[in-house]
């Protein structure tokens, strides 16, 4: 069984000591997923399994566990290699468009130039300076490109290629911004349900492991509408994915316990969460406003250049005198001539479609940000249901002091040492009793 990511995060961030709670409730898995991933875990990375008295387990694993995984298994070598190689193919296929936009755009205002000058000089053969006139649209172009041409081959990326990337300033070259204006930068929420489920769990920890189901409602959806509100069905997911279970109390009202997120490896402080689970807005583009005018200005230039182009070619009289390079340019110009429309079409229905995304995503916002009022300003009947959960709310600490068996030693030995300790214990309560 494959180690599972998220669970190998959680151990490095719990301190490499966890519980099957621990590790649920900071990864937000399933805890029946969460064992069995620390149960694969600790077999593959030689992880050691530590039994307290009341019967819990906490998992201890060595702190160079992922060089063991690595060592032992081609398959995650190879995955890392391919991210770096994808990290770089990826980059080359953000600035591949850039580069197509100005090689049509010096294409086709080369096309243009030669066709000028083939019919200035048919018209007179003397070299006047008309016939030097697209001299300056020519380079037009490379002046816009030149300030960034320098940087357009060092790739900053130090994120997995569909992770959202916010950005306090512009950080992208030129070549980037034109991937950033045509189809922006990823979905701000790729990892909405992973958020989700780790505010929930550590929401349900920060509570003792006993809450009520108001407390849990501002990172859900669809209450009202898929679930019923009045009978709190809403919580059926979170009961199924954290091994809870309602407790009705003496009024009636129902609270719910999750015993397994109860039970922690080491003392842990209260978590910060949200107090509502938040969708991030689409952004159109994280590049510069100054960029993205740019982007339009070189999409309109190269759009108007093949249209020009177009009517020079007409009746396909000039390409047959000319051939050579005016030819190929024909032979693609369709080609040209809709990569230019598609690169102010695509953005111009993306900024639609953003508008529309967000405003279903501030609704959803609000409608969890409201349900949040009734924890500020809780009715008399909430204030006695959320006193009801309080008093299941318990945290079980597993201490080293606790434990009556562990994998890291052999069994005898820790028979001897439990031994003597109650040797130990006895005869320190026969001194007492005697003095």
């Amino acid at each position: 069984m494959a180690a599972n990511p998220n669970i190998m995060q959680a151990v490095q961030q719990l301190g490499y000591r966890v519980t099957v709670g621990d590790v649920a409730a900071k990864a937000g898995l399933d805890l029946n997923v969460a064992q069995q991933g620390l149960l694969a875990l600790a077999s593959e990375a030689g992880g050691h399994l530590q039994v307290a008295e009341s019967g819990e387990i906490a998992y201890q694993f060595p702190q160079n566990f992922r060089a063991i995984l690595r060592n032992k298994f081609l398959r995650l070598r190879l995955q890392e290699w391919w991210q770096k190689i994808w990290k770089v193919l990826f980059y080359l296929i953000r600035i591949s468009f850039g580069i197509v936009l100005l090689a049509s755009i010096v294409l086709i205002f080369v096309a243009i130039a030669i066709i000028l000058i083939a019919l200035n000089s048919s018209r007179d053969s003397d070299d006047s300076p008309s016939s030097n006139n697209g001299g300056g649209t020519l380079f037009l172009p490379y002046y816009w490109f030149a300030p960034d041409w320098f940087w357009v081959f060092y790739p900053d990326y130090d994120t997995p290629q569909y992770q959202y990337r916010r950005r306090e300033k512009p950080q992208l070259n030129f070549l980037e911004a034109i991937f950033s204006f045509l189809f922006g930068d990823g979905n701000p929420n790729a990892n909405l349900e992973e958020r989700r489920w780790q505010e929930i769990g550590t929401a349900i920890r920060n509570n003792g492991g006993a809450v009520v189901a108001e407390q849990i409602a501002p990172y859900l959806d669809d209450i009202g509408g898929g679930y019923s509100r009045e009978y709190e069905d809403y919580m059926l997911p979170v009961l199924t994915k954290f091994n809870g279970y309602p407790e009705v109390s003496p009024d009636g009202q129902i609270v719910y316990r999750f015993p397994d997120l109860q039970v922690t490896a080491a003392q842990q402080d209260r978590q910060p969460i949200p107090a509502y689970l938040q969708e991030f807005s689409w952004r159109f583009s994280s590049a510069s406003s100054g960029q993205n005018i740019l982007s339009i200005g070189l999409g309109a230039i190269n759009l108007i250049g093949g249209l020009v182009l177009g009517n020079l070619l007409a009746g396909g009289t000039v390409t047959a005198q000319l051939g050579g390079l005016v030819g190929f340019v024909q032979s693609i110009y369709w080609l040209l001539l809709g990569y230019g429309i598609a690169f102010l079409t695509v953005p111009l229905i993306r900024y639609f479609w953003i508008q529309w995304r967000n405003s279903k995503i501030d609704f959803r916002n609000q409608q969890r940000q409201a349900r949040t009022m009734q924890l500020k300003q809780p009715s008399p009947e909430l204030q006695k249901k959320i006193a009801y959960a309080r008093q299941f709310a318990v945290e079980k600490v597993i201490d080293r002091k606790d434990l009556v068996y562990t994998t890291e030693t052999d069994l005898l030995e820790q028979e001897i040492e439990h031994q003597e300790q109650i040797d130990a214990e006895w005869q320190r309560r026969l001194k007492d009793s005697g003095s």
